[in-house]
This record gives C-alpha cells, structure tokens and sequence, in this order.
C-alpha cells in the first residue's frame, strides 16, 4: 500500500451483525457485541494507515423501529461500552477526537451523559477523528443544519455554510459498506457525493485490516475526477 496516498476520510456502514450470529449459530443479539468489538480494531487500522478521520454508522434512526428487545440490548450495549472510550489509553495516547453524531436526545439520559463527558475528554485532540453515528439520519442531518443556520441569523446561504454546519463537516474519500448490499441508507449523502464506494460480502464482524488495504490499494488506482 502507498503510505504517501492515504485517504483522509474513510465512512463505514456497520452492516451484517445478525446475519453473523446466525452463520455462527449464536443468539442473534450477541452479533451485535461482535460488531461492536470491531469498532476498536478499525481505528487502531486506521491510526496505523495514517488514516485521519472515520466515521462509523452504527445505529440509524430506523433502527430504533426494531423490536423493544433488540432496541434494548443494544441500548445496554452502549451504555456499558460508552465509558471505556474516555479511559482508553490508545485513544489518549494517539490524540484521538470521538464525537457521537446524530439525534443523541433520542437516547436515555444517562447515555447522553455519558457520550457528552467522552466527547469533553477528547474535544481538543487533533491527531485522529472517530466520528460514531448514533440515532442518525442525513436527512435529518441536513433539516438539523438548516436549523442552526437560522437560528444563528446567517441570511446568505452557500454550499460552505451548510456543510460547516453538519453533524460530520468533512467530505469522505471512501465509503465502505460489508454485508453484501449495494445502498448508502440515508448515511453521509451530503459527505459522500463524491465519495468512492465499496461493497463487500463479508459482514462486518468479518471485516479485517487486509480487506481495507485492499480497499485503499484499488482507492489509489482509481481516477477521480469530482464531476469534471
């Protein structure tokens, strides 16, 4: 791989927890704890690539429509995980900003506190993004930026004042999809418009540093030409 050539921006949509519990023959919900563990192992890829910033779909809106059970579970899920973003040593050591992006007040209250304290803990660093995407939505993302917009009294609106005011203001090189479908589910359409897309069979527990190499060697071959 190319270190010279690296993409700024990776995106990656978490799909395929519950079909690889099923392939596993687990219960279906701890597919959803493999997922999770696999957040870790992509940022120490990507802080190893020289990989900048990432952003992770890991819960959209919709999701929330599931069964109480699974809505549940993973709601606990977080809630017992959440805290090990603020004491981890990596995180720290390589100046990592998390930020949780989406509709947060959608979650219980405990959460949000939780997610707000990490996000304090790490505001000012600059060496590595993590952007984690929790009851999000672009849609939503794009309604909620109008929002700010007109409540901070801006009148003259362009294409810069909007992204500028977006949960995740950067525009992606790569977007990653495992599990087999070829969508974006309503994730990152502003970021991505002119984004490189990838969709993989394998599932995302499966996902591991060898398919993103991949994934950046055939990046550097490609020729992008941003609409010209």
């Amino acid at each position: 791989m190319d270190q010279n050539n690296v993409p700024a921006h990776i995106c990656i949509i978490l799909d395929g927890n519950r079909r690889y519990a099923r392939k596993l023959g687990i219960p279906t919900l701890k597919g959803h704890e493999k997922g999770y563990n696999k957040i870790k192992d992509v940022l120490t890829w990507c802080i190893e690539l020289g990989i900048k910033e990432v952003t992770l779909y890991c819960l959209s809106t919709e999701n929330f429509e599931r069964s109480k059970e699974e809505v549940d579970y993973l709601f606990n899920l977080f809630r017992s995980r959440i805290g090990d973003f603020k004491k981890d040593k990596a995180i720290h050591g390589n100046k990592v900003k998390i930020s949780f992006v989406g509709r947060l007040s959608m979650f219980p209250e405990d959460m949000q506190k939780s997610m707000q304290e990490v996000m304090e803990a790490t505001k000012n660093y600059k060496n590595y993004k993590l952007n984690l995407a929790l009851a999000y939505g672009s849609r939503s993302e794009i309604v909620d930026a109008f929002k700010k917009i007109i409540k901070k009294g801006i009148k003259e609106i362009d294409e810069n004042i909007i992204q500028q005011n977006l949960y995740v203001p950067d525009d992606v090189d790569i977007l990653i999809r495992p599990g087999g479908e070829k969508r974006l589910s309503n994730f990152l359409l502003w970021q991505n418009s002119y984004a490189e897309l990838y969709f993989i069979e394998k599932l995302w527990p499966e996902f591991e540093k060898e398919d993103l190499i991949n994934i950046i060697d055939e990046f550097n071959q490609r020729e992008r030409r941003f609409g010209k």
